[in-house]
Parts: C-alpha cells; sequence; structure tokens
C-alpha cells in the first residue's frame, strides 16, 4: 500500500509576503478609522436630536404663550374640554406637530390637554419654574409617555404671569430620526471603507512591485547578507543618492579613499576635494576601468547608474599591479638593450678576433681598452656628480637603455647632488618616470637627446628633464599631469596617464611643485621642487669629475 498524502494543516497567523502585509495592515486601519468615525459621529447624534427636539418643543411653547386671546380666555373663561383655550391649543398642536400642547394656571390646573377628559385635572410633572418665569427644556415622562419638553410662564398684557404653557415632542419620533440616519451613516462608511480599500490595495501592489513579492524575512535576510558582503568584499563601494550625494560606503572604499563615516551625506567634491577621483564618482568622467590617483594609491573605477537615479561606484586598487606593469616595462627595456648589447657585443668579438688573426696586437689592444673605458666612464661621470646610489644606478642604466634605442642621455654640467636625500626612492620615482616619458618622446627622432639636471639649493632639491621632442602645447600642460591623461597608446598591462600624476602628487605632498614649459630649442622641460628633500648637514656638492658631460654612449 502506498503512504498515505501527508495532510496540510491550516495555518493561522500573519502572511509573509509584504504584499499581503501591507494590505491586511492597511484595511485593518482603514476599517477601524471608518469604526472609530461612525462612532464618533453617532455618539453626539443622538444628544442633537434630543436638544433639536427640546428647542422645537421650547419654540412652540414660546409662541402659544405670546398669543394674547389666550392669556384673558384663561382669566375670563372656566377649564372645559370645549372651552376656547382647549380649541386655540388643539389648533397649535395639530398645527406644529406636537404631541400635547398643554395651558395651565398658576395653581398648575390644566386648561387644555389631547385628552380632553383630563382638562381641569392637575398636570403630572413640576411647574414652578415655569410659574417662576423660567423657561424650562427637558426630557421627562408624562401621562403620555417620554417626550421632549419645553415650559415657558404665560403672561397677561401686563406682563404678570397667570399660567404656564407646556408643549411635549414625542420622543418615539426622535429616536425614529436617529435610526433613519442610521442607514446612510452606515452607507456612507461603507463607501469610505471601499475606497480605502481599494487605496490600500493600490499601495500594496506598488509595494509588491518594488520589494519583488518577498517576505520581510527574506527583505532582512538579504539586507543581513549585503552588510556582510559589501563590508567583507576586498574592493571598494561607493553608492550615491539621485542628487549626487555619497549614501553608502563599504570599509574597502573607505581605506581606498581615506575618508570615513561623516562623508555620507556630501557630494564628492566635499568629501574628497576637487579631482579625478571626484570627478569620475560624480559621473563627470565616464568611461570603463577608468584610472585615477588618490594618495599613493592608483585606483580602478567603474560607475553604474541605478534605476533611482543614484549611482554605485567600484574601486579597485591597482597600486601594485601598477608598479609591477613598470617594472615590466623596464625589465623589457633592459632586456632590449641586453640583446642589443649582445649583438654588439658580437660584432666587438668578430672586431678582436679579425685584429688578433691579422696579427695586429696593438690595435687590438686599444680597440678593447676604449671599450672597456667607455663603459667604465659612463659609471664614473654619473657617480662623481650624483653620489646617492640609487639614482646613480637608474640613471646609468637609462643611459645603456637610451643609446640602444638611438637617443644621447645627457648630464647637465650644473648638476651636483650629494648623498643626504630623505627619501631617494621617491626622488628616484619622479626621475624614472620623466625619464621615461622623455625618452619616450624623442624616440625615433633626428638627433634625439635628453638632459637631465639635479641640483641642491640648500636643503630643496629641484630637478630638470629637457628633451628635444616636440613639447607640450600651452593648452595641455596642466592637463598632462592629470591622471589617465595621455596620448599614448595604453600598454598590456593596463592604462596610461598615470606616471606624471604620480610625479606631481609626490612634490606637492613635500610641498614642492610640478610644471612643464618650452626648452631652449624646441622639446619640453619639466621641473620639479622638492622642498626639505635633503637633510641640513653634509657638504653641499659633491667632487666634480670629469668635464664630459655625456652619461651614456653617443647612439650608435
Amino acid at each position: 500500500m502506498s503512504p498515505a498524502p501527508p495532510v496540510r494543516r491550516l495555518r493561522l497567523g500573519m502572511p509573509r509576503r509584504v504584499f499581503s502585509q501591507v494590505l491586511l495592515m492597511q484595511l485593518a486601519i482603514a476599517a477601524g478609522v471608518v469604526v472609530l468615525a461612525t462612532g464618533l459621529f453617532l455618539a453626539p447624534l443622538g444628544d442633537q436630536l434630543d436638544d433639536q427636539a427640546m428647542r422645537r418643543a421650547l419654540a412652540i411653547a414660546q409662541t402659544t404663550a405670546a398669543v394674547p386671546q389666550i392669556a384673558e380666555d384663561l382669566r375670563d373663561t372656566p377649564p372645559s374640554a370645549d372651552g376656547p383655550v382647549q380649541r386655540e391649543a388643539e389648533r397649535i398642536r395639530q398645527a406644529s406637530g406636537a404631541e400635547y400642547v398643554v395651558v395651565m394656571d398658576v395653581h398648575g390646573t390644566r386648561w387644555s390637554h389631547t385628552d380632553p377628559e383630563a382638562v381641569g385635572g392637575h398636570v403630572s410633572t413640576d411647574p414652578s419654574q415655569a410659574l417662576a418665569g423660567q423657561d424650562v427644556m427637558e426630557i421627562d415622562d408624562g401621562t403620555l409617555g417620554r417626550s421632549a419638553r419645553g415650559k415657558v410662564p404665560l403672561r397677561d398684557s401686563g406682563g404678570g404671569i397667570v399660567g404656564a404653557v407646556s408643549v411635549g415632542i414625542e420622543y418615539d419620533s426622535v429616536r425614529a430620526r436617529l435610526v433613519h440616519a442610521i442607514p446612510g451613516l452606515f452607507a456612507y462608511a461603507g463607501g469610505a471603507l471601499a475606497v480605502g480599500a481599494l487605496a490600500a490595495w493600490l499601495i500594496s501592489r506598488r509595494v509588491q512591485r518594488q520589494t519583488r513579492d518577498l517576505a520581510f524575512s527574506d527583505i532582512s535576510a538579504l539586507l543581513a547578507e549585503r552588510e556582510a558582503m559589501l563590508h567583507g568584499i576586498r574592493e571598494g563601494v561607493v553608492a550615491l543618492d539621485r542628487a549626487g550625494r555619497i549614501r553608502l560606503l563599504n570599509d574597502e572604499a573607505q581605506r581606498l579613499l581615506g575618508i570615513g563615516d561623516e562623508t555620507v551625506g556630501r557630494s564628492p567634491d566635499a568629501a574628497l576635494g576637487e579631482g579625478r577621483t571626484a570627478d569620475v564618482l560624480a559621473g563627470r568622467v565616464t568611461g570603463r576601468d577608468l584610472l585615477t590617483v588618490r594618495g599613493q594609491r592608483v585606483l580602478v573605477t567603474n560607475r553604474m547608474p541605478t534605476g533611482d537615479g543614484g549611482a554605485v561606484a567600484t574601486l579597485r586598487d591597482r597600486t601594485e599591479l601598477e608598479q609591477l606593469g613598470r617594472e615590466l616595462d623596464s625589465t623589457r627595456g633592459l632586456i632590449d638593450a641586453l640583446r642589443a648589447q649582445d649583438h654588439e657585443h658580437a660584432n666587438r668579438m668578430h672586431t678582436v678576433l679579425g685584429l688578433l688573426e691579422l696579427e695586429m696586437y696593438d690595435d687590438a689592444v686599444e680597440f678593447v681598452g676604449e671599450v672597456v673605458g667607455d663603459h667604465r666612464a659612463t659609471a664614473e661621470q654619473v657617480t662623481e656628480k650624483i653620489a646617492d646610489p640609487l639614482l646613480a644606478a637608474l640613471l646609468v642604466g637609462k643611459a645603456t637603455v637610451a643609446a640602444e634605442r638611438g637617443v644621447a642621455l645627457r648630464i647637465s654640467d650644473g648638476t651636483r647632488l650629494p648623498d643626504r636625500l630623505v627619501d631617494p626612492r621617491g626622488l628616484v620615482t619622479v626621475v624614472g618616470n620623466l625619464v621615461d616619458n622623455a625618452l619616450d618622446a624623442v624616440a625615433g627622432t633626428p638627433h634625439a637627446r635628453v638632459e637631465v639636471e639635479l641640483r641642491a639649493e640648500g636643503g630643496t632639491a629641484v630637478l630638470r628633464v629637457r628633451d628635444t621632442g616636440p613639447g607640450v602645447p600651452a593648452e595641455h600642460r596642466e592637463s598632462v599631469f592629470t591622471e589617465g591623461w595621455s596620448t599614448k597608446e595604453p600598454p598590456a598591462h593596463g592604462g596610461r596617464g598615470i606616471g606624471l600624476s604620480l610625479v606631481r602628487r609626490l612634490a606637492e605632498r613635500q610641498g614642492g611643485s610640478a610644471r612643464v614649459g618650452q626648452a631652449r630649442g624646441g622639446g619640453a622641460e619639466f621641473t620639479v621642487v622638492l622642498p626639505d628633500a635633503l637633510t641640513g648637514s653634509g657638504p653641499e656638492t659633491v667632487p666634480a669629475g670629469s668635464a664630459r658631460s655625456a652619461v651614456g654612449e653617443e647612439p650608435r
């Protein structure tokens, strides 16, 4: 026998979906408001109807008492079922629709009544207030049952009180008016409830579309997962609202941008200051994988608009990758130089071998001496002018690369840099970037030359790199220091437009400057001033060396 299917139990309680819960709550609120409004309206309605009935009875009594003939007949005729007072009172009762109109004398004896047999009898309620000259409104029980009553004094032509007039309105008619008003009130309440239910359904449908028909527990789980993801990933995330203000920052974005939670609610310009990073986050610069520099970090930024008019920007740290790419470019340059040197070395060895086979020994010795001397002179000339070993090694290597690329790299005669740099690695970065850019600018041009000048002015280091290339147009002399700006094709490892930006940022961080102008004879001249780049003690110059200023060999 197959197992019996499981019995589905009816689950009572709140529905799980946001749409259903919102609809149910809004319906409950609408129903509660309608019931409350109906109750608040019905509660005073009965009192209002009672008050209206009493005022109507009082008005009829006042109108009756204002008839002069009634006071005269009350004084001149005895009470009787067919007397003039009875006839006038009945006429008024029938005309006004009152339940009764009773005229009494000062002793409380009736001179008129709905029941003629009651004429001449004493009234069933106390008439003392009316006989004392006061108007009375009340709901009371009498011989004809419960009624809304109005009592007024009856005065003669001289103003003296000769009796009183009591008028009653049947209380059942007042209650009938209240009962008659309830169906109409309920109809209005039902209409209001129907409109409220329709509005609640429309709002709930909108909520259903916006929440994708999720349950509150699902939304809570998504929020928890979002928080865990945003603060756990190793990629910066910045969310902006439709006004362009920052509304969310994860931990990695705070680390990469160097800002905190206090920037939430500000614009990128206010939070980061003016610059390319703020322009990219604000959407003023568009594109994919945009490079920006923030402090010493090279960031890759992508910005994606959102459906609510805002945007989400992602930040990736490419500082190490950019450094590796530059090292790779340098390594490739050195490999190319070594390959060329190997080729040149083979030619030289063939030359030496030929001289030896021809037994031209003196010429062979002279040739070898010249080759070895040129390389030794290259290193000596650099170290004579630049005492720092890192900078000297950099320029020796750049000289070799420049020579193989057909460029003459020279050290200016005015170069003097002692070995007391505060940050040699930072200056190596600046010199390397400027020399590389200069070599790229002049490579392949006739009589290509790059000149480097490094000198100390007290504690300030001044660097100038000149080339014989096409130069930088005046309108682009500020743009060249902007992240991502370049006229060259990007390398395989990433983008360009970073080197000069790093140079300026490094200089400005030390309180200095970086600018570009036109060199004498054409070409570009980059000048970097680094205050406090040297310590305050030590010699100002290095020993003077050879008068020759050529660092590298002339291009072959």
